[in-house]
């Protein structure tokens, strides 16, 4: 949970799930979509995907019993080298080199390499060196000390160079290369996306939730049926997708744009600039839900701020 999230904001999360699921099999036992509708609101939704499936391993495939090496935990869903390594060594005392962004400054500032941290050379590189500095007797400590030592002494920003311990040794202080360490490459640029969602109000009052699948994001969440677009529409060109005819049944349906301005959703890698149009129409669908019942399922917090703002009082 608090892989790119702050304590505070993931810990009311952890609560109610140790609540919800207080042993491996309670949340092994769980629907995805109880597990989702949990997470929803925290973001990274793969993270509650991957939680679920390892949950699952442990409780069916290994009786219950957490992995207890490296090499077993790197078998989990979802857990990589650092968080494998920091188990591993913290709580087993398992000789592995925990690498995280406070280990690479530190390293690439006083042994001066510029390899970047974020390609595989550069992982590779890192990761044997760290290696090989680790205190075998007593990984743990040693792990703790170097991440802590790189969190609030080797800073990104003004780093306490003056009173450093190895300030006669660092390779980047002495060729005045502090503020160049580590080298990172360039993330690629930041996609927009244009989302026209079609909220359906139907005269029983029900609307129409999808649930989204494949590889991209939102995986296994709920959703209004989509219409994607290269850029802002409008109502005439809206209806000339495909993608809208295929949502739309029978006829005498009236289109009221609900949000004028778009709302820029902002993810990781991609931006989503919505716009949510309501659907008049008094034929409901097959996969038609009721009004007062969207808010039991999953969804992503760009359809949940819409509505909070959308349904009436009464349904939230």
């Amino acid at each position: 949970m608090l892989q790119q999230t702050r304590i505070e904001q993931g810990l009311p999360y952890y609560n109610k799930f140790i609540q919800a699921y207080p042993s491996v099999f309670d949340l092994a036992n769980a629907t995805p979509e109880e597990v989702l509708k949990l997470w929803q609101g925290l973001g990274y939704y793969s993270r509650a995907r991957n939680l679920h499936e390892t949950a699952k391993y442990v409780a069916f495939e290994l009786n219950g019993k957490f992995p207890g090496t490296y090499k077993g935990l790197l078998k989990l869903k979802g857990v990589g080298d650092y968080t494998a390594s920091a188990i591993a060594s913290i709580c087993y005392n398992e000789p592995v080199a925990v690498v995280d962004g406070n280990v690479y400054r530190v390293l690439s500032r006083i042994f001066g390499i510029d390899t970047p941290i974020n390609s595989a050379a550069g992982i590779k590189e890192f990761k044997l060196l760290a290696q090989e500095l680790l205190d075998k007797n007593d990984p743990a400590t040693f792990n703790q000390a170097i991440m802590e030592f790189g969190a609030l002494h080797c800073k990104p920003q003004k780093p306490k160079c003056e009173i450093c311990p190895f300030n006669d040794s660092c390779l980047a202080l002495k060729n005045d290369k502090i503020k160049e360490l580590p080298v990172k490459l360039k993330k690629n640029k930041v996609k927009k996306r244009y989302f026209n969602y079609l909220v359906f109000n139907h005269e029983n009052e029900t609307t129409i939730l999808e649930q989204r699948v494949g590889k991209g994001i939102w995986n296994g969440l709920y959703q209004f049926p989509l219409v994607e677009s290269e850029r802002l529409i409008d109502e005439k060109e809206l209806v000339t997708f495909e993608a809208f005819k295929n949502s739309i049944t029978g006829s005498g349906v009236e289109l009221e744009l609900f949000n004028e301005i778009p709302v820029i959703h902002k993810l990781s890698h991609q931006h989503l600039i919505t716009r949510f149009w309501v659907v008049n129409s008094g034929t409901a669908s097959e996969n038609s839900v009721k009004l007062k019942n969207v808010t039991d399922y999953p969804v992503p917090v760009l359809i949940e701020n819409f509505l909070n703002e959308y349904l009436p009082d009464g349904y939230k």
